[in-house]
């Protein structure tokens, strides 16, 4: 099998994680395509190299995948998820706990909507780069905390760098966040199998729960929306926020289902939501961007 990936340190990680399951695989290194802050570019790539054949199946962040897939392509699989929280790494032991007016540096919506929402306080700035470019930064003193995806932390073996993940009901993960997801040309069944084996049930159906509230709310990746489905046997809960990105606006809400109905319950989320005014935020959002 080859497998496409792109070349920055986590992807690469990532990729040989997979490449490790299928016993050993070729990578194929393909470069980012657009501009930065273009999120989109992180799949491009990838994608272009399985329709011209040069790789099997390509690796991506579940959280960079855009909600509507390209054309001949398919997602295979999903492996075992990694944590899907979110850690602060910088001075203190609890959101609460950190001091008051702390510069904290995220480049996700998200991220800056909910730290404000609990602390708004916080001075959040724009921060964009790898991981290793942000924690430069932090130990270059230019800010006093960042919030890192616990997965890739993990992945990049220095999650020990980490001060504390922050509480779940104060920080919903964005969607699809801890998971992989491969993808293959639709019809590919050789690359299809060899990626099915490595795939994960629990996973793939919280990460098509997610997708589904993300999808039905008309998400991008400018939006700030959190979705985290959890799978416990024949059971599945999802929770969602939503909010303004200073953080003065927000609607969390939850629900229940059945395993076995992921999307059924991502779309039930997603009508309460937009019952409660999810939409109207939403459109409000993207005037403060």
């Amino acid at each position: 099998m080859r497998i496409a990936t792109r070349a920055s340190a986590l992807a690469l990680a990532q990729a040989g994680q997979v490449a490790g399951l299928l016993d050993g695989a070729e990578l194929v290194e393909v470069s980012s395509d657009g501009e930065a802050g273009d999120k989109a570019r992180f799949v491009r790539g990838v994608e272009r190299a399985l329709l011209e054949g040069e790789a099997d199946i390509g690796v991506h962040s579940a959280k960079d995948l855009p909600g509507e897939m390209t054309e001949g392509l398919a997602i295979a699989a999903v492996p075992v998820r990694e944590d899907a929280a979110d850690l602060w790494i910088g001075a203190g032991e609890s959101l609460d706990a950190v001091r008051e007016g702390a510069r904290v540096g995220t480049a996700s919506l998200r991220r800056r909507a909910q730290l404000l929402a609990a602390r708004p306080d916080l001075a959040v700035s724009e921060l964009h780069g790898n991981v290793d470019t942000r924690l430069r930064k932090l130990a270059e003193g230019e800010l006093d905390a960042i919030v890192l995806a616990a997965a890739g932390l993990r992945r990049l073996g220095r999650e020990d760098e980490a001060s504390f993940a922050i509480a779940a009901e104060a920080m919903t993960p964005a969607a699809g966040q801890g998971a992989l997801v491969l993808q293959a040309r639709e019809g590919d069944g050789e690359a299809i199998a060899a990626a099915a084996a490595i795939g994960d049930e629990t996973a793939l159906r919280e990460l098509t729960a997610e997708r589904a509230v993300v999808a039905l709310l008309d998400a991008t990746c400018a939006t700030p929306i959190g979705v985290r489905a959890r799978v416990e046997g024949e059971a599945i809960a999802i929770e969602a926020f939503v909010g303004l990105p200073d953080g003065s606006e927000w609607i969390r809400d939850r629900v229940e289902g059945e395993a076995s109905e992921p999307s059924h319950c991502g779309a039930l989320l997603a009508e309460r939501l937009l019952s409660a005014g999810a939409r109207e935020i939403l459109d409000r959002a993207e005037t403060l961007v």
